[in-house]
């Protein structure tokens, strides 16, 4: 199992922002697809976003237009920008990778998980 680091978790109040970092040093070019999955208290596990090798994102409908999903390929990391937060985001958020087609936002097809980093949202 290649590991995968997750930063930049918190506690936040509601309306503020927060970064994301992932390091995907051991597999970052090998992967096609990377993405974010969250998990709240009680629930199962959620795609947030994923991005392909190209570039393209996939976001799901609860986090379009306030999350972001990049990846800078010079320093082997994937990234996370969440805007406008909300209570209901509080999670654990996990970085994750699969290094074959497809890109989507199933859980189950992600092969590679990281320990993940846990934000918390205050009203």
């Amino acid at each position: 199992q290649v590991p995968l680091v997750e930063s930049g978790g918190g506690s936040v109040q509601a309306g503020g922002s927060l970064r994301l970092s992932c390091d995907a040093s051991g597999l970052f070019y090998m992967t096609y697809c990377m993405g974010w999955f969250r998990q709240a208290p009680g629930k199962e596990r959620e795609g947030v976003a994923v991005i392909d090798s190209d570039g393209r994102t996939n976001y799901a409908d609860s986090v379009k237009g306030r999350f972001t999903i990049s990846k800078d390929n010079a320093k082997n990391t994937l990234y996370l920008q969440i805007a406008n937060l909300k209570p209901e985001d509080t999670a654990t958020y996990y970085c994750a990778a699969r290094l074959y087609r497809p890109c989507t936002l199933g859980v189950y097809e992600m092969e590679h998980w990281g320990k993940g980093t846990l934000v918390t949202i205050s009203p």
